[in-house]
């Protein structure tokens, strides 16, 4: 996958990022541990209401992107506003916790719920088995061999990561988004010499005679997609 044309450090994509999965699972803590480097008690810490979101740099292999992740209520009572934030997501981590064994059987049903609501049937799916940092208090329910089995079995990334202790946290965020970028579909035209719009950024996409996509930066626009205020969100996205 040649990205070579992306040198310019003023240059930034934009993906945007889904944490899904049951309440208390701590997807929250993840996202706060990635973003801010904080990590807050569980009685610190107040569930998801809708829909909040923070956004991040980071740089990957040398290249500069922009994530705006957004961190999901796992309540029913907040599904309603399941199909808008699905909208264009390129990458979904989906959380469970390793010491509560119904957080892990219960990813079944928010893979249904992925496949029914996801735009893109490449969207990039990372697994995380969050909490590994229990283990050495005996309270673990679910095995990391099950865990990679599982996502194995679903096609998917996978990381055991620890928001309290930060081990594995950042190459959860990082690995999906590698993975994006080895992904054409997601951000690109699957056509030679095509003109796509990413997230205010408009790029031409070539392919090469190797069948690697090289890509153009043509354009850099302004986009504020998101308002949020007290777990609530705003949509401004009009792709």
């Amino acid at each position: 996958m040649a990205l070579s044309s992306m040198t310019d450090r003023d240059s930034v994509a934009t993906f945007k990022l889904l944490l899904i999965g049951d309440s208390g699972t701590g997807k929250s803590s993840l996202l706060l541990r990635f973003t801010d480097d904080t990590w807050l008690q569980p009685d610190e810490v107040s569930a998801t209401i809708g829909v909040d979101f923070k956004v991040k740099m980071v740089e990957v292999d040398g290249k500069r992107f922009k994530l705006t992740i957004w961190d999901t209520a796992g309540q029913e009572r907040f599904r309603t506003l399941t199909s808008s934030y699905y909208r264009g997501a390129q990458g979904v981590v989906l959380v469970y916790d390793v010491s509560n064994r119904a957080t892990f059987e219960h990813l079944q049903l928010w893979f249904t719920e992925l496949e029914t609501y996801s735009s893109s049937r490449d969207v990039v799916k990372m697994i995380v088995g969050n909490k590994s940092d229990k283990e050495s208090g005996g309270s673990r329910e679910v095995s990391r061999r099950e865990g990679e089995a599982f996502a194995k079995r679903m096609g998917t990334l996978f990381v055991e990561a620890s928001a309290k202790t930060k081990s594995g946290v950042r190459e959860v965020f990082v690995d999906v988004v590698r993975a994006i970028i080895d992904t054409p579909s997601l951000w690109a035209k699957q056509q030679s010499g095509s003109r796509v719009n990413l997230a205010g950024m408009e790029w031409d996409a070539k392919k090469s005679a190797k069948g690697e996509w090289d890509i153009v930066i043509n354009k850099v626009g302004v986009n504020d997609y998101f308002t949020s205020k007290k777990g609530l969100f705003v949509e401004m996205m009009t792709q």
